[in-house]
């Protein structure tokens, strides 16, 4: 089994990389494994709403998208991070999730996921919330904590010291791990009715 942990931060040793060294701890005990993958400082396209995706891949594919597409097809849970930028995620996480999420969030359904969110002080609800949406829409099974998977602090240094959003991060790896082991092999759900679309504006 293994954890798919996507670092939606530019920091690569900040906050949020210090929330899932925590998850990680736990992810070892259990042997379970995991990886962390730090989003690019290289230039990233939004969703054009082409249409285009095939094959549970995105059209275009001179960036990191289809990667993610590939890595997250193939973990057994999903974690995803992302500190606030304006009480929301951070916009190259954002566009990048636009576009894995569409073309193939049909692949991750009841996967454990779970979303956590780093601030210095505010907006982690509505990050939180953001996060949130793409699992939700996926049949994702949405993975809790003791408290919403925050950690606060401006940087590595200052999140350390947020004893209990590093509990909250042990928490959340123990949930994850448990959910892993439970639905692991097991049937999922199957239903033959066909997708409907009601679309009110004609």
């Amino acid at each position: 089994m293994k954890v798919f942990m996507l670092n939606g931060s530019p920091h690569r040793d900040g906050c949020i990389v210090t929330a899932m060294k925590e998850m990680g701890k736990v992810f070892d005990a259990e042997n379970i494994q995991w990886e962390i993958y730090n989003i690019p400082h290289t230039p990233v396209r939004g969703c054009m709403a082409c249409g285009k995706c095939s094959d549970g891949h995105c059209v275009f594919d001179d960036d990191c998208a289809n990667e993610i597409i590939d890595k997250m097809t193939e973990a057994d849970a999903i974690i995803i991070g992302s500190p606030v930028y304006y009480s929301g995620v951070n916009g190259t996480l954002k566009a990048l999730l636009d576009r894995v999420f569409y073309a193939a969030g049909r692949n991750f359904a009841y996967k454990p996921a779970a979303a956590i969110v780093s601030c210095r002080r505010g907006g982690a609800s509505s990050t939180y919330d953001q996060l949130n949406h793409y699992f939700g829409i996926s049949q994702m099974i949405q993975v809790g904590s003791q408290y919403w998977n925050n950690i606060h602090g401006n940087n590595k240094e200052e999140a350390l010291k947020d004893l209990e959003g590093l509990q909250i991060m042990r928490t959340l790896a123990r949930n994850t791990a448990w959910i892993m082991k439970n639905t692991d092999g097991k049937e999922k759900p199957v239903s033959d009715e066909k997708r409907v679309s009601t679309n009110f504006i004609r």
